[in-house]
């Protein structure tokens, strides 16, 4: 049985989105006071760790992770 072997670009935008996903959860607790009722009642499901998150709120981190990588490779810190 072959195991892919694990690709850097992937482990990369993955590990971006989880620090974003825990940015995001830093800052919407920060102001759920100052939001209406039912926006906390929304962010509150998805305050939880980015692995157990479903792939559609997990896709809205890894397109912040995707600019992230992109602003890098444009100022050439990563290859």
């Amino acid at each position: 049985m072959n195991t892919p072997s694990p690709n850097p670009d992937v482990e990369l935008m993955e590990a971006l989105a989880e620090i974003e996903h825990e940015q995001w959860m830093h800052w919407s607790r920060t102001v759920a006071a100052d939001v209406t009722d039912a926006t906390r009642a929304k962010w509150q499901r998805s305050w939880t760790d980015y692995a157990a998150l479903p792939d559609d709120l997990k896709e809205a981190d890894r397109v912040w992770a995707r600019r992230v990588i992109t602003l890098l490779r444009q100022r050439r810190l990563i290859p």
